[in-house]
């Protein structure tokens, strides 16, 4: 039998797509061709396709996903995806996969879906026990701006686009005053924004992933950041502290690895996942903010450093991956 035929998706739907394609540059340096063949799908609103070593944009054939390459069909054994935001991150893209009987390395649709909506996220993991940020979410087309959120939200607050990631529309806003131009700038990204009340502690980020039916932490993060918060300078422009791993008391790091282990759990997650909490100062327990299911992979990224930590390189933290996702087509 030949190598698994692997196709690696990128690009996207969403401003997002930068970070794509920054991702994109490490896992191609990094896959296994020595195990699979992989192809690079490049997903655009305009087109999908898989550009050649020619040049050629030769394109992908959605009622079956497969490419044709000099009279040969091509059909994929498995997905690895690697689009940030809308559609690889939503659940979009899961659920077409899922039509076409093919295997991928990230949550299943649902699952996706829930976690791209942050609210959604902190409302399932609130009431499985988990502790999470007082919010409230606006709607694009019921939202009055003559109503006094302030009353219900005790400040300073975070505003966020509710669908998004890599802190793209987010502000942090310490008075009333400051809501209404922070609102705006999130509805810019989304129909939705997440109005959160801010957590004071300290902010970790971990890595979590299934391999041979085991949930596997990596060691995890701490972001000190030079920014008033994490934001996208401070995650992709050097504006911040990334301490891997974060250097604290045992006693810290095993309930932030018990609640990161127990959310992928009640999230029936998939492939690598980054969790992002807040350990309460006062309270000393963590606050989950976040669920990111096809967290960056850039240079600049988080989740490479910790499989750095662990001590794996990531051509064998991808072929983990890549394989979990082939069982997963054995067994349906």
């Amino acid at each position: 039998m030949g190598k698994p035929v692997i196709a690696f998706v990128t690009g996207g739907y969403s401003s997002e797509s930068v970070i794509s394609y920054k991702s994109a540059l490490t896992i191609e340096a990094n896959v296994d061709r020595c195990k699979y063949d992989m192809y690079r799908i490049d997903i655009t609103p305009e087109k999908w396709f898989y550009p050649d070593l020619n040049g050629n944009e030769i394109p992908v054939a959605k009622d079956d996903f497969s490419i044709m390459i000099e009279g040969q069909k091509i059909h994929f054994d498995a997905v690895l995806i690697g689009i940030h935001g809308t559609p690889g991150e939503d659940g979009k893209l899961q659920g077409y996969f899922d039509l076409m009987g093919i295997p991928y390395t990230s949550c299943d649709a649902t699952t996706s879906a829930i976690t791209f909506n942050k609210r959604y996220t902190c409302a399932v993991a609130g009431a499985s026990g988990f502790n999470v940020a007082k919010s409230i979410l606006l709607f694009k087309n019921t939202y009055n701006p003559a109503h006094n959120i302030a009353t219900d939200l005790k400040f300073p607050v975070f505003v966020k686009p509710n669908n998004g990631g890599s802190s793209i529309g987010m502000s942090k806003v310490n008075h009333v005053d400051g809501l209404k131009l922070a609102i705006d700038k999130a509805f810019k990204e989304d129909q939705q924004v997440l109005i959160e009340e801010f957590i004071s502690g300290r902010e970790f980020t971990i890595g979590v992933f299934r391999s041979q039916g085991k949930i596997i932490t990596l060691p995890f993060t701490e972001i000190i950041t030079n920014n008033e918060f994490f934001d996208f300078e401070a995650k992709y422009e050097g504006k911040a502290t990334e301490v891997t791993p974060a250097n604290c008391d045992e006693s810290i790091a095993q309930k932030v690895r018990d609640a990161a282990t127990g959310i992928y759990a009640v999230f029936n997650c998939r492939g690598v996942v980054r969790m992002d909490f807040i350990y309460h100062s006062i309270e000393e327990i963590p606050y989950l903010l976040e669920i990111n299911t096809v967290p960056g992979q850039s240079a600049a990224s988080i989740v490479p450093q910790q499989v750095a930590a662990m001590g794996l390189e990531l051509k064998q933290f991808y072929s983990m991956l890549i394989d979990d996702a082939l069982v997963q087509k054995n067994i349906s």
